[in-house]
């Protein structure tokens, strides 16, 4: 229980500071729907996986999604207007999507027999 809440809550702060940056203009809506909606794919993963005693760790697609997330949420806040760091945000915005999409297509896969524990 407690590991849900844990999370839970670790999701929702990532969640809420997506969502003020759709809200300033700074990431379009698609593109958080596709973070929250991995976030959402993989936390449903692990819950099933758990309930037939499976913990399943995170891999390093996923950890590289994380640290790549963290740097375009700081480029973003921060918002420098100067070219260099307009850049980086770009790179940092497309390659975390990049990474969330492959973080996700990966964990699916290495973790596919979770799929046949649903009853």
């Amino acid at each position: 229980r407690r590991q849900r809440q844990m999370c839970i809550r670790d999701r929702a702060s990532g969640l809420l500071c997506n969502d003020c940056m759709i809200e300033l203009g700074r990431l379009p809506a698609w593109f958080v729907i596709i973070i929250i909606g991995r976030e959402f794919i993989i936390s449903g993963f692990r819950l099933i996986a758990a309930e037939n005693g499976i913990v399943i760790a995170a891999n390093y697609w996923g950890k590289f999604k994380t640290v790549s997330q963290m740097i375009m949420i700081i480029l973003l806040i921060l918002h420098f207007d100067l070219s260099v760091f307009v850049i980086l945000e770009q790179i940092f915005i497309w390659l975390s999507l990049a990474l969330t999409v492959i973080s996700l297509m990966t964990y699916i896969w290495q973790n596919r027999s979770v799929l046949s524990m649903q009853e």
